[in-house]
């Protein structure tokens, strides 16, 4: 099954849990008449002019419902939602870059063009939650190497809150054309649907946690790829402080160009959450990880137990600390190999200033691969930070850090590691109520022990430089009802 078919296989699931909840919702609902589509009344959230006064715009969130042992990432809450609507944009991104994103050759200088169409949906009911995000269009290049070809990124999730249940499908799609570590920087690219400096019309369902998505911090991976990663999670309240959350996890990497390792994971998770105040919560976890590489005999089986910290202030603050054992089982066992015992953990912190907010994540155990290794133990670091300078200038920063090694280790046989570098920064103008003009740096960096190509020409570092132009525009948001 290839790369398409399975991304259509997720949302097919996605869409149809959606039809067969929404009768069930809509009994309970008792609502007037839904308003005619296409139809605008703005505002539809409750958030500040292009989140240019966050202040305004944290004053009626709605907390953070999320469980701490959870597939998704934590966040500051949801804005209070008024209507179902969709909104249309379109994207223009010119990025300048020293080099090819082919690292098999140095092409020099060159500029590639995306085109993009934008489209974020956000349909709410009493009891259910659905949102759904894409951007994609092409990208002509003017290195021969890279040549022309398409980018496609969709985020689609439907949750179900009921007295004690809490019920989720979350599906990730990208199809680009290098790795996702670092791409688009803090331009719209990197951000599906209506995101980044249009303010937070791309509301509110958060996305999965790095642990759960098919890792891509490996720039010398080669050509397009499909990454797809499919969530089903389910809550159940066993008492006023208690919940138990068990989730699966299915994720697949595929690569179009040969040289690659494609891998197939699935993933459990199961934990208990319990709420000692109102902004504290404790838990404990249990994730088994399956890793799976066509064509090739290996297969991992990855065991984590972990205890988990998190602290939310709705508008403030968002922090999730979990740290705890971790057994890895090989199915091709080398000298010493199997088990592998170690360590893993994670943490991740979000913040908001009266007038900017900060990011950090950090992750620390056994990844996929990256598309180069069967099997990586990886270290990624992950940092944002935006500042709204005045009503119309903001400016923001990008770094990422991520080390990959090889986890199975030959005698005598140095093992492959690789350093990868993404840092950024970028400013932009709203020009009106419905774009943005933006002007950006990216720099993305490669380190390794080992040639970073099949050319024995090829040397062990690479560097990339880009400077990107950005134009976004959306519509008024559409109201569905």
């Amino acid at each position: 099954m290839n790369g398409w078919n399975k991304f259509a296989l997720g949302i097919a699931w996605v869409t149809a849990a959606s039809l067969c909840a929404s009768p069930l919702l809509a009994q309970q609902e008792g609502e007037g008449k839904p308003k005619p589509a296409a139809r605008e009344y703005p505002p539809l959230l409750d958030i500040g002019d292009n989140q240019q006064d966050v202040d305004a715009g944290t004053q009626t969130m709605q907390p953070d419902v999320l469980p701490l042992i959870g597939v998704q990432n934590p966040t500051l809450g949801v804005p209070q939602i008024r209507h179902s609507y969709w909104v249309p944009g379109i994207e223009y991104t010119n990025a300048a870059g020293s080099n090819s994103w082919n690292l098999k050759a140095n092409s020099g200088w060159n500029t590639s063009s995306f085109v993009n169409a934008n489209v974020s949906l956000l349909a709410a009911s009493s009891h259910g939650l659905f949102s759904a995000n894409y951007s994609g269009g092409g990208f002509f290049s003017t290195d021969p190497i890279q040549g022309n070809g398409t980018n496609h990124q969709l985020t689609a999730a439907y949750q179900i809150d009921l007295r004690r249940w809490q019920l989720l499908f979350v599906d990730q799609f990208s199809y680009l054309p290098q790795s996702a570590f670092g791409f688009g920087g803090t331009t719209g690219l990197a951000f599906p649907g209506i995101a980044g400096d249009l303010g937070n019309l791309a509301v509110p369902l958060p996305g999965l946690q790095n642990a759960f998505v098919p890792d891509q911090s490996i720039l010398t991976t080669n050509g397009p790829r499909y990454s797809n990663a499919s969530a089903v999670q389910l809550t159940y309240k066993v008492s006023s402080r208690g919940a138990v959350t068990l989730a699966g996890v299915y994720g697949v990497l595929e690569f179009t160009d040969p040289g690659n390792v494609d891998n197939e994971s699935e993933i459990l998770n199961l934990g208990y959450n319990y709420a000692i105040s109102r902004t504290d919560t404790i838990g404990v976890a249990y994730l088994f990880s399956a890793h799976h590489y066509p064509g090739d005999p290996q297969a991992i089986g990855d065991h984590v137990g972990q205890f988990a910290y998190g602290r939310k202030i709705t508008g403030k603050l968002a922090l999730k600390l979990a740290a705890g054992p971790e057994v890895t089982t090989f199915r091709v066992a080398t000298s010493g190999s199997s088990p592998r015992i170690s360590g893993s953990g994670n943490a991740m912190l979000t913040y908001a200033f009266a007038r900017s907010s900060v990011a950090l994540s950090y992750e620390h155990g056994m990844s996929g691969g990256s598309g180069v290794f069967s099997g990586s133990e990886i270290d990624e670091v992950g940092a944002r930070w935006s500042r709204q300078l005045t009503r119309m200038w903001n400016v923001g920063v990008n770094f990422g850090y991520a080390k990959n090694s090889q986890i199975l280790s030959l005698s005598g046989v140095a093992s492959p590691a690789y350093d990868s570098w993404s840092v950024g920064a970028r400013a932009s103008r709203a020009v009106g109520r419905a774009a943005v003009f933006s002007l950006g740096y990216q720099a993305q960096i490669q380190g390794t022990n080992v040639a970073i190509c099949g050319n024995p020409t090829c040397g062990t570092n690479y560097t990339l430089n880009q400077v990107l132009v950005t134009f976004q525009w959306h519509s008024r948001p559409l109201v569905l009802r």
